[in-house]
C-alpha cells in the first residue's frame, strides 16, 4: 500500500518565510527581527500556516508538513552513510515530526519505552544531526532521508 500523495500548500510570502525561518533552526524572536515584524506577528503567520498545512498542531509538524506539501523549499539532500543514528533514535523522528512530546512519544513507540529513555535519544539525535531545536530536526532528518513525503503524508489530513 502506497502512502496518500500530498496536496501542493500555497503559503502567503510572510508565511513562507516564518516556516522557512523555523526551518533553519531560527526562534520566533530571530524570525521577528530579521522580519522587522513584531513577534506576535510572526506568531499569527505561523497559526495561518499551520491551519493551511492540514491543521499541523505545532511549528515543528508544520515544517514537516511545509516540506511534504511544498509550501517550502525542500532542503538538499546529505549522504545519509555520513551519520550515524541508532535504530531507537531513528524510531523518533516521524513521531517528533508529527509534533508529539516527550510523553506522546513514550507511549506510542511499541513496545512503550520510559520518557526518560525517550528524552535521551531525543538528545543525542539532535547531536547526531547537527539540529538546533526540533524544527531544524525536522530539516536534518529530511536531509539525511530520515523522514520522507511518503512518512509525512501517512499522518497529514
Amino acid at each position: 500500500m502506497t502512502a496518500p500523495t500530498t496536496t501542493k500548500v500555497a503559503l502567503s510570502p510572510q508565511e513562507k518565510q516564518v516556516l522557512e525561518g523555523l526551518a533553519a533552526g531560527d526562534s520566533t524572536a530571530d524570525i521577528a527581527r530579521r522580519l522587522e515584524i513584531r513577534h506576535s506577528t510572526v506568531g499569527d503567520f505561523l497559526k495561518t500556516a499551520r491551519i493551511k498545512l492540514h491543521g499541523a498542531c505545532d511549528s515543528v509538524a508544520a515544517v514537516a508538513a511545509g516540506f511534504a506539501t511544498g509550501a517550502i523549499g525542500r532542503p538538499p539532500l546529505l549522504d545519509p552513510e555520513a551519520v550515524f543514528v541508532s535504530r531507537e533514535q531513528r524510531e523518533l523522528v516521524p513521531l517528533i515530526a508529527r509534533g508529539l512530546s516527550a510523553e506522546q512519544v513514550a507511549a506510542e513507540l511499541k513496545p512503550p519505552r520510559p520518557v526518560a529513555d525517550v528524552r535521551a535519544d531525543a538528545r543525542e539525535l539532535l547531536s547526531s544531526l547537527g539540529a538546533r531545536n526540533r524544527c531544524h530536526l525536522v530539516t536534518r532528518a529530511w536531509q539525511y532521508r530520515l523522514l520522507t513525503e511518503d512518512r509525512v503524508s501517512a499522518w497529514l489530513g
